[in-house]
């Protein structure tokens, strides 16, 4: 395989360009296959499948849009997947080194996919800084954000207006400010993500030795946390409805463009496509492991990790919906009453105290008819209608899943649980980010292997420093701005030109042959 390799890389590049990348010898590699695996698992698998795919399938037609997902799965996922792994295996080098290999002027495609993770790396540290401070509050019993401030002022009639959990993420957990700009530091998310990069750090100092291990438990301990939340959110009264309510599906939402649009963006992100991750990963390998297998592995775990966490989500959002949504029905019931007393409703009219929400809904839209409810300020109480409010992003996992748990019997234990599993999933994501910046520059620069702990180590500091934007009281706003921004047309771009340096450079069937 090496000679083929060197052969090719002649014919291709010139005699001169064999010795262009020298490979360090030796190399490091994995201590075994399951924790090679399990690090893939681990950079794929992310907070995005906890609160973006959940969000997704919910906007975008439900159960047609878990068959579309599948369906690009297969056609794009897998195959870019498995481009990536091949390469990366094969020539044994990080993503600059890779397609530097190929052709000395594609080696921008390697350092585009190095400044992609850096700016993920740079915010997304900032969410696991976020988990740890709510992982930290979790020790207290009530619940921080189960209530809103006792002093009857100002600050209380805000909590009074949104919610406790929205009052304690905005005042108390950011101190956010009202427009974006230069500001205070936020000193106990500071604190937090000071403590983030160092975990980063500790796991990453001796690269994939300790990284290795460490997925070990930062890999398996979110599928333990995901069963458990799946059994007692089953359990919960309403999860069947929440459930029912994601998976109906919705076959006309499939010819609208954006929907395709957003589940191949999805998919992208779901397997880490792009940025250089997979490729370092898989450059540890042995060059004649069966990469055919990993491809398809990594990608059904991650798509079932996606199923899974979608039921946790909304079984546990049909659980709060179902009980705001019985409190809608008991805060109207007076003013039902009054307009019978005012002669505005008949007796035969009203409905009996015991009804369920759904019979609720079905006099509601039956009595609306003849007068309109909503000026007497009686309104309909759906669970539908609950299920649609804050299910995106950061809202969901820090204002209405925390909303969810308060409702939950000894809801500090799962609230605990809860942030512990999305900082091992942040950290495993981290890890792969921080690989695909630290091994294709220790590759392409011969200089820094030999000070690779110093170099990790000054990595961190300066992604540290740097991270101490996203933590003043306006730092929300720049986390916004990067997550929409930095990264989703740069890696878009990024795998087009690896698919270009692929079909068209190199050759599709040179590639397949000896890679």
């Amino acid at each position: 395989m090496e000679k083929s390799l060197r052969d090719l890389e002649g014919s291709t590049t010139g005699e001169s360009s064999r010795d262009l990348i020298p490979e360090p010898a030796p190399r490091p590699a994995w201590g075994s296959k399951v924790q090679y695996i399990l690090a893939q698992v681990g950079f794929s698998v992310g907070l995005g499948n906890v609160w973006r795919f959940p969000y997704l399938c919910h906007q975008n037609g439900g159960g047609a849009f878990l068959l579309l997902y599948f369906l690009l799965l297969l056609i794009i996922g897998i195959p870019l997947f498995f481009l990536e792994l091949a390469a990366g295996q094969s020539i044994r080098q990080g993503s600059i080194g890779v397609w530097k290999h190929i052709s000395p002027r594609l080696a921008g495609i390697g350092f585009a996919s190095c400044l992609v993770c850096t700016f993920v790396a740079l915010y997304y540290n900032v969410i696991i800084g976020w988990s740890l401070f709510y992982m930290f509050n979790s020790f207290q019993y009530p619940l921080p954000w189960e209530n809103c401030p006792r002093p009857a002022n100002q600050t209380q009639a805000e909590c009074v207006k949104s919610t406790p959990t929205t009052y304690f993420w905005y005042r108390k957990a950011l101190d956010v400010t009202e427009s974006i700009g230069a500001s205070e530091m936020n000193w106990p998310m500071t604190g937090c993500l000071v403590l983030a990069w160092v975990l980063v750090c500790a796991g990453m100092i001796k690269g994939i030795k300790s990284s290795g291990k460490v997925m070990y438990f930062s890999s398996v301990f979110p599928y333990v946390v995901l069963l458990c939340f799946l059994v007692r959110g089953l359990l919960l009264d309403g999860a069947v409805d929440g459930i029912r309510i994601m998976f109906t599906p919705k076959l006309e939402i499939l010819a609208d463009v954006q929907v395709w649009r957003q589940a191949a963006t999805q998919v992208f992100f779901a397997l880490g496509l792009g940025f250089g991750s997979v490729i370092a990963y898989s450059s540890y390998n042995d060059r004649h492991n069966n990469c055919h297998f990993d491809a398809i592995l990594v990608s059904f775990i991650n798509f079932m990790t996606s199923i899974l966490a979608t039921l946790v989500v909304f079984a546990v959002l049909g659980f709060r919906a179902n009980v705001i949504a019985k409190n809608c029905v008991k805060e109207h019931w007076p003013g039902i009453v009054g307009l019978i007393h005012n002669g505005i409703l008949t007796n035969d009219l009203i409905p009996k105290e015991n009804l369920t929400i759904e019979h609720y809904s079905q006099w509601y839209m039956n009595t609306n008819q003849t007068i309109n409810l909503t000026d007497y300020g009686i309104q309909n109480c759906r669970v539908e209608d609950e299920m649609n409010k804050g299910v995106e992003g950061t809202g969901l996992a820090f204002i209405v899943f925390t909303e969810a748990m308060t409702r939950l019997p000894a809801s500090p234990f799962w609230s605990l649980l809860f942030f512990l599993m999305l900082l091992n999933l942040g950290l495993s994501t981290m890890f792969g980010n921080m690989q695909g910046i630290i091994t294709p520059l220790l590759d392409n620069f011969s200089w820094l292997r030999k000070k690779k702990t110093l170099f990790t180590i000054v990595c961190c500091i300066v992604g540290l420093l740097i991270g101490l934007l996203f933590v003043q009281r306006s730092g929300s706003y720049f986390v916004s701005m990067f997550d929409d921004y930095s990264a989703t047309l740069p890696l878009i771009i990024v795998v087009i030109f690896e698919n270009v340096a692929v079909a068209w450079v190199y050759g599709a069937d040179r590639y397949n042959i000896h890679l």
